[in-house]
């Protein structure tokens, strides 16, 4: 007997001290306590019962500390480890071995000297509700938001107190509604009165989103008839805000589309719509300016990896003059003297099409190459439901930034008011004294420029290979000609209502189909407006 009662005795003294000197440290100031606490808890863990242990957990929980957070993560998580010497250490798997104190990484300790602390079922219970009072009493407004949409996530009972407490002092309006919706999921899955069930599930179905939709459906199948009336009524008014969230989806990728399709159209709207030139390496001119921004990009990676975000403001500038010197050969070479001879150009410009495809598989290869996202454009973000990529949403404020920029050009520049002048009246307009050629290859030039950019932007979202273009050219003359000849505010307009009908269409028909049913309206449109959308006034070029 005397054999036992020592060690009972030299535990129960320990837990007495340990106990005592938690008490002491949890009464000092906030700061010091958040500072001290958690690294003199960890000195009373090694070799600490399962007793002691959750006196730690509560220790933590009661610091304020965030720091703690990992720690209790570990503990719950089975990655917590003591060693001999009273060190506390973590390590997931085979992975580095961390200090739980300050949480970097550490080589002074072997891997086998480590000893996991093991805990139970219990204690689980207890690390689950510490860390989600530590996260939620946080002083950052985005953890509190990320530990009250887990809960929300995982609905349990046991973290009321906890959400209450929380929401007694909570000040961020957004945090305090997360939480409230958090609350109520966990009430649907306690025992409580109608009247609070039914306030529960309006709280839940104002939510409006599939998560919230799911938690629905989780308590329909125990649920009173009083019960599964009132979640009925709020799984019904999820699928209406599914509904609407769904058609402005849709709304959204078709204006995402159609800003593709307005950079990859607003340069032909030049050259085919004020010149008259049926240009069928238009795409080429774009996936020309694609393979410039790869190009910028593999210089930046082997000699100035620093400034990687930077590629695509270097890439723009390149790929507008690459590519407007590109156009500017290509008319002074081969279109001007094709002028008037619609079936020759056309002919002469698709060989040439063919040609720079097969320059560029000499020079870069046939395989897709790899063009990356600057950090600005990586990642998404929701608004009121909708899923938003960052990628996308710079491409729709380029596509407007480029087509302003274009407007002016047109619009408030000499440049521009001479290419009004040769468009409207050539014969005119050269007895006046300006160049013809010169308005021409300049005209060809900004347009293929224009191309150059739209290439710039599509390498961040779709393959940079040498058949990059031609997936655009159709799709680009379909706006052109849909939006009016010529006219950049019907390019605008019939590339945002193509994109938006497109998106509308997928879902019911697929892709393909979807763009046949678009040619055959657009044909149809034709028959009756031969002109397009919005007509430009004045005649087309001369010869």
């Amino acid at each position: 007997m005397t054999v036992f009662a020592r060690p009972a005795r030299a535990v129960s003294i320990r837990a007495l001290f340990g106990g005592l000197l938690l008490a002491l440290l949890l009464a000092l100031p906030g700061t010091a306590r958040a500072q001290d606490t958690t690294a003199t808890i960890l000195s009373q863990m090694p070799g600490a019962s399962l007793r002691e242990l959750a006196a730690a957990v509560e220790a933590l929980a009661a610091s304020g500390d965030e720091r703690a957070v990992p720690i209790l993560n570990a503990l719950g998580e089975g990655n917590l480890y003591e060693t001999e010497d009273g060190g506390i250490y973590i390590r997931e798997g085979r992975g580095p071995i961390l200090d739980a104190a300050t949480g970097e990484t550490t080589e002074a300790v072997d891997a086998d000297a480590l000893d996991l602390i093991r805990i139970n079922n219990s204690l689980r219970r207890d690390i689950s509700a510490a860390i989600g009072g530590l996260t939620l009493m946080s002083e950052n407004p985005d953890t509190r938001m990320s530990a009250a949409r887990e809960m929300f996530s995982t609905a349990e009972p046991d973290n009321i107190a906890l959400l209450e407490e929380a929401l007694a002092q909570e000040t961020d309006a957004g945090v305090r509604r997360v939480m409230e919706q958090a609350r109520a999921a966990a009430l649907l899955r306690s025992d409580i009165s109608v009247e609070d069930f039914a306030a529960a599930v309006a709280v839940i179905a104002e939510r409006g989103d599939r998560q919230a939709l799911a938690i629905l459906n989780a308590n329909l199948a125990n649920a009173s008839e009083a019960e599964r009336a009132n979640i009925e009524a709020g799984i019904a008014a999820i699928n209406q805000s599914l509904a609407l969230q769904g058609v402005a989806q849709n709304v959204w990728y078709g204006l995402s589309l159609g800003s593709v399709l307005l950079l990859a159209a607003i340069g032909l709207a030049i050259t085919f719509g004020v010149m008259g030139v049926i240009n069928m390496a238009h795409g080429e001119m774009v996936m020309i300016g694609a393979y410039v921004t790869f190009m910028v990009q593999e210089i930046i990676r082997v000699s100035y990896p620093g400034l990687f975000d930077y590629s695509l403001a270097i890439a723009v500038p390149l790929a507008f003059l690459v590519t407007g010197l590109v156009g500017v050969a290509i008319e002074r070479g081969i279109i001007r003297w094709l002028y008037g001879r619609p079936l020759e150009t056309l002919l002469a410009t698709w060989g040439l099409s063919l040609i720079i495809q097969q320059a560029v598989r000499t020079i870069f290869g046939a395989t897709n190459r790899d063009v990356g996202n600057p950090s600005f454009m990586t990642g998404a973000f929701e608004v009121f439901g909708l899923s938003i990529t960052w990628s996308r949403l710079w491409i729709v404020v380029f596509a407007m930034v480029v087509f302003a920029l274009l407007w002016l050009v047109l619009n408030k520049t000499p440049l521009g008011l001479q290419m009004r002048a040769v468009t409207q009246n050539r014969r005119m307009a050269s007895s006046m004294g300006i160049r013809t050629p010169w308005v021409d290859a300049m005209t060809f030039g900004l347009g293929s420029g224009v191309a150059g950019l739209a290439g710039v932007a599509l390498s961040q979202i779709d393959n940079v290979s040498p058949n990059l273009g031609q997936g655009y050219i159709i799709d680009s003359f379909m706006v052109v000609v849909f939006g009016g000849v010529g006219n950049l505010w019907g390019t605008l307009v019939g590339a945002m209502t193509l994109g938006v009908v497109n998106k509308f269409l997928e879902p019911y028909s697929g892709a393909v189909l979807a763009k046949i049913l678009i040619l055959v309206f657009i044909i149809l449109f034709i028959q009756r407006r031969p002109r397009g959308l919005f007509a430009l006034k004045g005649r087309a070029v001369e010869q």
